[in-house]
């Protein structure tokens, strides 16, 4: 979770001791887009009411993620908050050069949205996004509904429960 594909060949590669089949990629990626498809993959609970604090407090907001950016817009339209992140919004591992853990997409994100790194907060769901942020010397809030926050918590994030929490968590630090 939180990695890039290339990641995820690399580790299957390793314990395998070969890579996976060229197909597996689209495979993954046919069952994926199918489930968003099928609206079988919910939303984080309270995201759209989290998003609406933000904007009320005029806090601006990107997505940086570890997936490329058709599966970005797939997830989004799925959840549905297409409208909420455009394009100037939503930042891919492909944009750069190394993927989470390594800082380089946060970095990315924050220099495109104006905004240098001392001052961006990252909300991650990983262990590996929770590097990145602290790698990139940003405050790492670790969104505890999928990962559990110990395991945020362990990997240096200040971890929290429900959604609907971060626009306090954010507005208190502004």
């Amino acid at each position: 979770m939180g990695r890039s594909w290339e990641h995820m060949v690399e580790v299957v590669t390793e314990r395998l001791g070969a890579p996976p089949p060229d197909a597996l990629r689209q495979q993954y990626r046919d069952r994926l887009f199918a489930a968003y498809a099928a609206r079988s993959v919910p939303a984080v609970p309270g995201i759209a009411a989290a998003l609406d604090g933000l904007d009320a407090a005029g806090l601006p907001y990107c997505v940086a993620s570890s997936g490329d950016h058709e599966r970005i817009r797939n997830g989004l339209a799925t959840a549905g908050l297409s409208d909420r992140f455009h394009d100037e919004q939503t930042f891919s591992a492909d944009d750069v050069g190394r993927g989470k853990p390594w800082p380089d997409l946060f970095l990315h994100a924050a220099r495109q949205m104006g905004f240098e790194p001392a001052s961006t907060v990252v909300v991650e769901d990983s262990p590996a996004g929770v590097e990145a942020g602290l790698a990139a010397g940003m405050r790492v809030l670790g969104y505890s509904g999928r990962t559990p926050a110990e395991v945020l918590r362990s990997a240096g994030a200040e971890p929290f429960a429900a959604m609907a929490e971060l626009p306090r968590l954010l507005t208190a630090t502004v």
